[in-house]
């Protein structure tokens, strides 16, 4: 078993599954009944008022810890109510960019650490910024930088920063090309990368470029646009990172140690406006294929694996949220191929920023918006029977 999950031992599923229960035939208003192909659901809404959400963590003592985009820090309780954290570095919200995704450690029930990804800057520009804390009560403390992202830039577009580790404990960051289509070609800077550091900012020693050469030594991929989802494959143990593509080309790639996956010359988008053609097209020797992507762009953001009990038809599933078309995204997959996409929720909640799944087996959903809500779907009254047997198991 991968040494980030030795932690779930059997007393701590068992107390999963006692929540679930609860959360089941809890008085919690649901939304009616939504049918998809595999299972029947209702939908919870947990929290609203939100101030345009990013990024949602589960904390162990079941509270919600929430980032907003203006530069907030959010810890909700199970009723849903608020308080704000306070010792967060200065935070600059500059178009897309502010508050962005949130991760805690592996080992956060005994170290209370955490690391969060942010713009940052001053009159010369802004970047994405990595940094790692304490979270002390209702308090960061200890904030330390572990990164910072080179070119600054005025233009206030396409920070990227989604955050994660895989079970080696190595971490990834996301980096747009900060609305520059040049940068993702030059790995002389950081924009349009995925880098990986260890989990303390150093960089490890077997990146794929030395720290000798011309390349940024942080970086691990290149040629990204704007990627705002990256989740750890838990059957794999791969990295998978989806983009935004132009107008048209959204894309999901598996990260490959020092692959160039083509922005701005391969694409499968085209120009806003003109529809013309960008760079040679679709492929170009030597450059990374997306083993999925979107034609019309559906603007994707937050990502998640499902291997939860919940819903165990969903197993194997990949959710995604889709800002453009207001819906949530299942895709099925085989090995490294997608075969099935289903859409659910259209037009029901608006722009959905972050998916992920729950300690407690289920799918909960951040809106992008300045009343933003934070939502849970849950299984239907039909299903809870079978889910009461769960507690048996053990």
């Amino acid at each position: 078993m991968p040494s980030r999950f030795k932690s779930l031992l059997p007393n701590q599923l068992t107390m999963n599954r006692i929540v679930l229960i609860l959360i089941l035939f809890s008085t919690m208003s649901c939304h009616a009944n939504t049918a998809s192909e595999q299972h029947d659901f209702k939908t919870q809404i947990i929290a609203t008022g939100l101030k345009k959400p990013w990024a949602l963590q589960f904390l162990p003592n079941g509270d919600f810890l929430i980032t907003e985009h203006s530069g907030n820090l959010v810890r909700l309780n199970s009723d849903g109510q608020r308080t704000e954290i306070s010792g967060l570095p200065d935070i600059k919200t500059k178009g897309q960019g502010g508050l962005l995704d949130i991760r805690l450690d592996a080992q956060f029930s005994s170290n209370q650490r955490l690391y969060f990804c942010y713009s940052a800057g001053d009159e010369d520009g802004y970047s994405t910024h990595l940094a790692k804390a304490r979270l002390i009560e209702n308090h960061v403390v200890n904030v330390v930088t572990l990164f910072e992202a080179e070119p600054k830039n005025s233009n206030g577009r396409h920070f990227g920063c989604r955050i994660e580790f895989d079970f080696d404990n190595y971490l990834y960051l996301s980096l747009g090309d900060l609305g520059e289509r040049e940068n993702s070609q030059n790995s002389s800077n950081h924009a349009g990368s995925v880098i990986r550091l260890n989990s303390d900012g150093s960089i490890p020693k077997d990146n794929p470029f030395p720290t000798n050469g011309s390349v940024k030594p942080e970086i691990f991929s290149y040629g990204h646009r704007n990627p705002q989802g990256m989740v750890l494959n838990p059957h794999s143990g791969q990295i998978w990172l989806h983009e935004h593509g132009p107008q048209g080309g959204d894309e999901l790639n598996i990260i490959k140690p020092g692959g160039n996956f083509g922005w701005p010359i391969i694409t499968y988008g085209v120009e806003y406006g003109s529809g013309d053609k960008i760079g040679k097209g679709y492929e170009n020797e030597g450059m990374e294929q997306p083993i999925y992507y979107w034609v019309p762009s559906i603007a994707p953001s937050g990502m998640t694996f499902y291997d939860g009990e919940a819903f165990p038809k969903w197993k194997n599933s990949l959710f995604i949220g889709s800002l453009k078309f207001k819906l949530l995204v299942r895709l099925e997959f085989d090995g490294n191929s997608i075969v099935k996409e289903e859409r659910l929720l259209k037009n029901e909640f608006g722009r959905i920023r972050d998916v992920r799944q729950g300690p407690d087996g289920l799918i909960y959903l951040l809106t992008d918006a300045g009343n933003g809500k934070l939502i849970r779907l849950v299984p239907t009254e039909r299903q809870m029977k079978g889910l009461s047997s769960l507690l048996a198991e053990d």
